[in-house]
């Protein structure tokens, strides 16, 4: 039982610093805002047939 209780606790852990990660990665990091230009070649318009 000892052993179950020391699994249990180490899954605890890491997705306690998962979570955590997230949180800080959410919070305080901020994107930076670009634009992007794609190029769709004009047969890509038309269906198939």
């Amino acid at each position: 039982m000892p052993s179950l209780f020391r699994l249990l606790a180490v899954i605890a852990i890491v997705a306690a610093s998962v979570y955590g990660g997230l949180y800080a990665l959410a919070h305080f990091v901020q994107p930076k805002p670009r634009e992007i230009t794609v190029s769709i070649p004009p047969d890509k318009f038309f269906k198939n047939r």
